[in-house]
């Protein structure tokens, strides 16, 4: 694991990658009791030529500084980070999975160290990391999944910090999880407003692939207005999309009113989750207010989300070329 102390006074320590281990914090430290604390989710890779790659870094530091901004937390050089995040998987590099099924899983994370119980900014904190190997993040693999939307709950909301990394925007939603997965539902779909507007799938962005009004495809996907993640693989999937020129990308509002009018009228093409974990998650069916919104059928032909996933999958394994692949060598 990697490491790094930081004081108000003397600013970031060194950094020291030493054997996994417990960490040692005051009761009154305030990561404890105000959650003041954020973390993020990367990946490297073993390619198809034994070379180890990570996914757009750059992307998850910026995200990570923007986050400890409004956490209060300290903020850091992002290039430094990524040197480091590529140390120490080379330190670790034969527990890097030799199959492309898997990865390396990186979890950075931060938090407020300072053992005082006043609610004022910390004047102490701890930046370390650790990894995991990882499998495919859904069981059933690369399958349509349900989705339970219960406007009931809402994971965000204007003002405040959905678009954040923080642990507290994930824990309230594990009983909503809980929930879904008794009604018979691997996921749920995070609706805002009386307008019931999709925002995020579970911890992953959305997408919504249809006909629209005016009789064109449209890739849909919310846009970045506070309310959900600007994930790394999102920037990606509509990188992709606008650059093959084929349908139109739009980031707008979308209703479930519109998605089920969609699926009524046999306008809705896909749905599908984007994400680091599991990258493109094609989405079968939603339950909603007592109905069930068909979208993917399994193994549908000319899948767009296939497609996304094979590409990403393809240059984060080293079978297409791309910028976007950073080796830990270079």
């Amino acid at each position: 694991m990697l490491k790094i102390y930081y004081t108000k006074d003397s600013g970031w320590g060194a950094p020291r990658i030493m054997p996994l281990q417990d960490l040692r914090l005051h009761p009154a430290a305030k990561v404890l009791h105000y959650s003041v604390e954020l973390f993020e989710g990367m990946k490297a890779f073993r390619g198809v030529d034994d070379e180890i790659r990570l996914f757009r870094p750059n992307m998850n530091m910026a995200r990570m500084n923007r986050t400890a901004a409004r956490s209060a937390l300290p903020t850091f050089n992002g290039e430094e980070l990524v040197a480091l995040l590529k140390k120490l998987v080379s330190v670790d590099q034969e527990w890097v999975p030799h199959t492309e099924s898997s990865s390396l899983y990186i979890r950075p994370t931060m938090i407020g160290t300072e053992p005082t119980l006043g609610v004022v900014r910390p004047a102490e904190a701890l930046l370390f990391v650790i990894l995991s190997p990882v499998g495919p993040y859904f069981a059933s693999g690369f399958k349509p999944v349900s989705l339970l939307a219960d406007p009931r709950y809402v994971r965000a909301w204007p003002g405040g910090v959905g678009m954040m990394k923080m642990g507290s925007n994930y824990g309230p939603t594990l009983e909503i999880q809980r929930q879904a997965e008794q009604q018979g539902c691997q996921q749920v779909l995070w609706l805002f407003g009386p307008e019931h507007r999709i925002t995020e799938v579970g911890a992953m962005n959305i997408m919504v692939f249809l006909v629209n009004d005016q009789g064109e495809k449209e890739l849909v996907t919310p846009p970045l207005d506070g309310l959900i993640l600007p994930g790394v693989t999102r920037d990606s999937l509509l990188t992709l999309a606008r650059s093959w020129g084929e349908f139109r990308v739009t980031e707008r509002d979308i209703t479930m009113g519109e998605v089920e009018q969609a699926s009524e009228e046999g306008r809705l093409i896909e749905m599908f989750g984007a994400g680091t974990a599991a990258v493109v998650t094609p989405v079968g069916e939603i339950h909603y207010q007592g109905r069930v919104i068909r979208v993917t059928k399994e193994g549908q032909k000319e899948s767009l989300a296939q497609r996304f996933y094979n590409t990403i999958t393809g240059i984060q394994y080293g079978k297409v070329k791309s910028d976007w692949a950073v080796s830990i060598d270079s």
